[in-house]
């Protein structure tokens, strides 16, 4: 028993519409036979944009998970860096100024830690919204995966720095224990 004859049969469909439907039907088969002319099937064209719009729709969404486990993966590789690396905090009566995103702050160092810091050998690094004190060839592989997290680095400004042709106080040099 076909579906139109169950239809039929439980009252759903009228025998009008019925015949009507497969008439339609007929002289589509019959053109397509005597012209070879190929009528297309709009429920099977619809279906396959369907399935073409769900497949992009997938691709797009697996893409955004993979970025998203990348995201996941060097923010834990950061994290391992600076917990294995950072410098002891906290037990130094120097107080070293530093600028945050336009705003000055301040941690508290010792002797040595504020040498290595004016000299370029240690940074400051954000984690977890506390600043860490790391060294600076860690500072440098953090600033390769995300430089975000690097908030101060004193590395390469300790050269010579560049002098203007004009400028009227090239000749008075800033002493180098000079701190702010």
């Amino acid at each position: 028993m076909s579906l139109q004859d169950q239809l039929l049969k439980a009252g759903l469909a009228d025998q009008k519409k019925a015949s009507k439907i497969q008439k339609q039907k007929h002289q589509q088969q019959k053109l397509q036979r005597k012209n070879k002319v190929v009528i297309e099937d709009e429920a099977r064209l619809a279906a396959e944009k369907a399935h073409a719009e769900k497949v992009e729709r997938d691709r797009q969404l697996n893409l955004q998970r993979k970025q998203e486990a990348e995201q996941r993966a060097i923010s834990a590789q950061i994290r391992q860096l600076i917990e294995m690396n950072r410098q002891p905090k906290g037990k130094g009566e120097i107080t070293y100024h530093f600028t945050d995103h336009n705003k000055v702050t301040r941690i508290y160092v010792d002797e040595r830690q504020q040498r290595q810091l004016a000299n370029g050998l240690l940074a400051i690094v954000m984690l977890d919204g506390q600043y860490e004190i790391v060294p600076s060839t860690v500072s440098e592989k953090i600033a390769l995966r995300d430089e975000s997290y690097l908030i101060y680095s004193n590395k390469g400004k300790g050269d010579a720095p560049e002098v203007e042709e004009d400028d009227p106080y090239a000749e008075f040099q800033v002493p180098d224990d000079l701190m702010w």
